[in-house]
């Protein structure tokens, strides 16, 4: 396979990976903001189970992560992926919407990077 076959094989891959990523993240985003709704409304069951789909997405994003071949960035993002879990368990917990709030942030932010890397093609919203 020629150097040119080799990029756009590996550019298609990523930006497919990178799409179902931004896909996740959007959802747990959507999830959480949902959270804060009904944690608002008093509704603290509903609550509880988006803030358990959002740690399903978190938790299905830190195990797909390739530490060897990604290095300290997947090392990072290990870290990270492991204390948004924890917070969301204590937000649920206390029925703290900072520590919910603090957590989309986090998602915001990484799926703007994320956003980056799917190309222009990538999900909107």
């Amino acid at each position: 396979m020629d150097r040119t076959a080799t990029y756009e094989e590996t550019t298609v891959m990523t930006q497919d990976r990178g799409r179902l990523i931004v896909m996740l993240y959007d959802g747990a985003i959507k999830f959480l903001r949902q959270a804060l709704a009904a944690c608002e409304q008093g509704d603290y069951e509903k609550k509880g189970r988006l803030i358990c789909r959002a740690q399903d997405i978190i938790f299905e994003l830190n195990t797909v992560l390739d530490v060897e071949a990604g290095g300290d960035i997947a090392q990072n993002l290990r870290k990270l992926y492991n204390f948004m879990w924890r917070h969301l368990g204590q937000a649920n917990a206390a029925h703290d919407t900072g520590k919910i709030r603090e957590v989309i942030g986090l998602l915001e932010t990484l799926n703007r990077g994320w956003r980056a890397v799917a190309g222009p093609q990538g999900p909107t919203g």
